[in-house]
């Protein structure tokens, strides 16, 4: 990564100077007063700004082992790191009164900004792909009590890019007989963590929590644990939780953490409207040609109308009329009571894999998730967002318990969580996690992570049927 870094700001740097100057001597004048002007070539300039990019990413630490991979801190500090770099220079460069080519610096900075995130999403890519084969990982011990442990192991298999590798757990009266669950063995108890840590070379322990197992015990293992170079981890009592709502508040030696509420309203809703106004309204207007194409299609497929409005529910509890291309036979809700015995969905959603109501047309644009365009309308209208969660029937909302209605707390979208994640083939249980995640920890940078992960889902269609 060092070396792509390093490729990419003098490529950047270097090609902005001869896209701007061209291969001849350029020169910068530094004005002194009294003096006569200080001249300086752009090629100088030049490796001077790459030399103090590169020293700005190894201080904000974009590099470290521990943010690598996974999650937005790496993209952050690379962030944080260019802009303060650049923005030191201008300042810079106004107090001394320079005439820096503004085209030049102003090309430099977003283009190198830009692959430099390219680099290091490529060599993501990378580093999973090889996790997922079980190489690059941390050798993961996990103490605590079983239940809280078992909660801690359930997250880590959701994530394989975490790059965590469950060795076995530690418990409170652990016998080597039982498995903590299928694949993680009990090793031990927790008088036996040193010598568990010996026997697997586990480089990571988790400490998921117990009662008998105290702040003083925990202080003198993470001692024992330093001198054998093993990180401690220590995971909270906290579930679904994004980084940027939790901070840190150290009170005499305790590591307090304090946990922002969700936003639902203010600059960053407004932030999140206006984005949705943005996109729906350019998808229309360079989609119209597909949504014509689509209308023909389906009305040549089958004797109904082209669009289907079916009531969902929304922001509130307020209902609404979602917009569909229509992909069944105009008397599918008649049919549905003779097929709800057949579902192949969960326990409150009704799919079929298999759906004899669905056209042949029809077929086509669910595999593709081509029958959702017109809800760009909804988006635009202001019922729905581009991403949030899934908009639910009314139906389906009878059904709600106190938990799942926070669900209702953010406008539903065209896509979201539950839409990139496996979608259909996902329990109930699982699809109200993720859209509860997303209702609590949404933000417009997530957004549009969630629209590219849609594009990839999209292009490779699993559990749309």
């Amino acid at each position: 990564m060092f070396f792509t870094d390093l490729g990419i700001t003098v490529v950047t740097v270097l090609g902005s100077q001869i896209m701007w100057f061209g291969t001849r001597r350029s020169e910068l004048r530094i004005p002194i007063e009294n003096l006569t002007d200080f001249t300086i070539g752009y090629t100088l300039v030049s490796l001077s700004l790459i030399v103090f990019w590169m020293v700005a990413l190894e201080f904000y630490v974009t590099r470290d082992h521990k943010i690598i991979g996974t999650g937005s801190i790496e993209y952050k500090r690379i962030l944080d790191a260019s802009a303060r770099i650049f923005g030191l220079t201008a300042i810079v460069v106004f107090l001394l009164k320079v005439d820096l080519a503004r085209g030049y610096f102003l090309t430099a900075l977003p283009v190198g900004l830009l692959f430099l995130l390219i680099g290091r999403w490529a060599w993501r890519q990378w580093l999973v792909a090889r996790r997922r084969e079980g190489r690059f990982v941390h050798r993961v011990i996990v103490v605590g009590e079983r239940e809280k442990s078992l909660h801690v192991v359930e997250g880590i298999r959701r994530d394989a890019a975490a790059g965590l590798f469950l060795v076995g757990a530690v418990t409170a009266n652990g016998s080597v007989k039982h498995e903590l669950v299928d694949g993680v063995p009990v090793l031990g108890d927790f008088d036996q963590i040193l010598q568990v840590i010996n026997q697997t070379a586990a480089d990571t322990v988790i400490f998921a929590g117990a009662d008998t197992f105290g702040p003083r015990r925990l202080r003198e293992l993470g001692w024992q644990l330093q001198a054998r170079k093993v990180d401690l981890i220590v995971a909270p009592a906290l579930t679904d939780i994004a980084g940027p709502r939790i901070h840190s508040r150290p009170v005499s030696g305790l590591p307090l953490i304090q946990v922002e509420f969700p936003a639902f309203e203010g600059g960053r809703y407004a932030a999140k409207r206006t984005f949705d106004i943005l996109l729906s309204g350019l998808g229309l207007l360079i989609l119209s040609p597909l949504v014509l194409w689509i209308v023909v299609a389906v009305r040549r497929d089958s004797r109904g109308p082209a669009l289907f409005y079916q009531e969902r529910v929304g922001l509130n509890g307020n209902r609404f009329r979602m917009i569909k291309f229509r992909s069944m036979v105009t008397d599918a809700e008649d049919k549905l009571p003779s097929l709800l015995d057949q579902s192949d969905g969960n326990s409150v959603l009704f799919k079929l894999k298999v759906d004899p109501r669905v056209t042949k047309v029809g077929r086509f644009m669910r595999r593709f998730s081509i029958d959702e365009l017109p809800q760009l309308i909804n988006v635009f209208q202001g019922t729905m967002s581009l991403v949030g969660p899934r908009p639910p029937l009314v139906r389906e909302v009878a059904l709600y318990d106190d938990y799942s209605e926070r669900r209702l707390l953010v406008k539903p979208g065209i896509t979201g969580l539950w839409q990139v994640s496996g979608r259909s083939d996902l329990s109930w249980e699982d699809s109200i996690r993720l859209d509860l995640y997303y209702v609590e920890n949404w933000s417009l940078i997530g957004d549009v992570i969630i629209l590219y992960r849609t594009i990839r889902t999209v292009a490779r269609p699993s559990g749309a049927y």
